[in-house]
Order: structure tokens, then sequence, then C-alpha cells
């Protein structure tokens, strides 16, 4: 990001994927040279104390294996609330954090996930397994009829501009009229930031066949893409933790492709973040 150099944030609770969110993180903070934080919510206050002296000893492992010495931060609180509220302290860039997918009971896990995520106002990566290489060289970007489509565009300027990606527009087909008229306009706003910014991309219509989330999936599969880019839904409720929203079906992919998560922000219409100029 151009101007202010914002860090990253590890949701640290000591599991292999908080691992694999930590090497993302690093991935990241290596084009910009951000500051990257580790941080762990104590279920007692009494237990902050020992548990930062964990951290700090990781660090300094962290130092040694990556060669960038992570901030640690423990408080006590609840994951649901706290990490978000850090998040907002520290004036995070992003969030990258680990997940354990959604297969049988871990679906309850993938509903966890979207519960952290929709509690913060900042962007998340959400990654189930390590980075395969450096760079995030294909990304999906679906595109629906919601206005808040909108606000993924200016990310994923940032992101074509810092990883030179090759970005994979997937539009759905809407036989009602207005959300028809919804899609085709989000695709004409996003084709002209891209065309101002001079981002290369390509749009691809799909089949229809499935639900939209699935056969986002399915097409990111089969471009082995890096990268997934989507918007949670406003004002989510308990129905879609359990029933499992379209975010968390495509957080909780099983190809285990690392997915950007982009909150609404009240009053925001162009999205993004502004240092794009957008």
């Amino acid at each position: 990001m151009e101007g202010t150099i914002k860090p990253l944030m590890v949701p640290w609770d000591f599991t292999q994927v908080a691992e694999y969110a930590l090497e993302h993180a690093v991935k990241i903070a290596k084009i910009d040279g951000n500051p990257v934080y580790l941080a762990h919510l104590a279920k007692k206050k009494d237990e902050v104390g020992k548990l930062k002296g964990i951290l700090d000893v990781y660090a300094v492992e962290a130092f040694k294996k990556f060669n960038i010495k992570p901030k640690v931060i423990v408080k006590p609180g609840t994951i649901f609330t706290g990490i978000g509220e850090i998040a907002d302290e520290i004036d995070a860039e992003m969030v990258v954090m680990g997940t354990h997918g959604m297969v049988g009971m871990q679906k309850l896990t993938g509903s966890w996930a979207l519960k952290v995520i929709v509690n913060s106002k900042v962007p998340f990566v959400v990654v189930q397994s390590p980075p395969l290489d450096n760079n995030f060289e294909h990304i999906v970007f679906p595109v629906d009829f919601r206005k808040e489509d909108k606000e993924k565009v200016n990310w994923l300027v940032y992101l074509y501009k810092h990883f030179n990606s090759k970005i994979h527009i997937i539009k759905t087909e809407k036989s009602d009229r207005r959300l028809h008229r919804g899609v085709t306009n989000n695709i004409l706003f996003t084709k002209k930031i891209l065309d101002q910014r001079h981002v290369k991309y390509d749009i691809i219509t799909a089949p229809g066949k499935k639900s939209f989330a699935k056969e986002t999936i399915d097409y990111a599969t089969r471009i082995n893409a890096d990268l997934i880019i989507t918007m949670t839904t406003k004002n989510i409720g308990l129905t879609d933790y359990v029933m499992g929203a379209d975010e968390q079906f495509i957080i909780a992919n099983s190809a285990k492709i690392p997915v950007m998560c982009i909150n609404p922000r009240v009053g925001l219409t162009t999205g993004g973040f502004a240092a794009m100029g957008g």
C-alpha cells in the first residue's frame, strides 16, 4: 500500500494452522516491510503474563526462521470480539488467520471463523495450509448483484500491483431483471476501475448449474488459484452460522485456497482503502 505501512496481524492459538497463517503473513509483509503481530486472547487475566512469555520465545524462533520478528500481544477476552478490537488498536492492514475448514463436525469451525471475521472492520485472509510459493499469481474475483462488491476492487488493484497477479473475474447470471442489472452494474464498475489502473483481467460467466459459491470454488480449483476475494454478508444471523452462508463455504473450501474476506463498511460505496486513491 502506498503511504502508511500498517501491520499484519495473526491470531495465535498454538495450532499448526496458526503457523500456516504466519507463513502467509510473512509472505505478504516482505513486499512492503509491514510489521507482523501475533495476537492471543487469554481465557483468564492471570494467564496473560505466562502466555506472553511463551509467545515472546516463539517470536525469537520465528525471527530465526523468517528473518522477521513478530511483535506479541496477549490480552484477556473472547475471540469473537477480541480479534477485531486488537486489529483496531494496532490499526492493522489486515488479519491473516488459520482455519481448519469444513468437514463433518469441523463445519462448526468454519462458522467460528466467519463469526470472528464479521466482528472486525479490517479484511481477513483465511488460510488452511502453508503458502505454495511467494506470489498470488492467480486471483479469483467473484462478482454478484450486491453493491458491496464495489468495496473489493481497490484491494484487487493493490494485490495486482504488488504481486503482478492474473485477475480472473467470475460473474453470475441472474434471470431476474433487477438482479441481472445489479451484476451488470458491478461488472461495469469493476472494469472501469481496473482499466483506469491498467490491471489485466479476464471475465468468466459461471455455468449456473450449481450455487455461485460452488461454481466459484470449482473454477478457482481448475485454474489452481492462489487467492479468492469475497465479501461477507451484512447483518449475518444465526441461521447463516448454522446452515452456512456462501462465504462460509468459500472460506472453508476443500481445495484449501486462501480467501480474502472483506466486511461491508457502512456508508462506503466505492470501497477498498483510501490509499489506492479511489
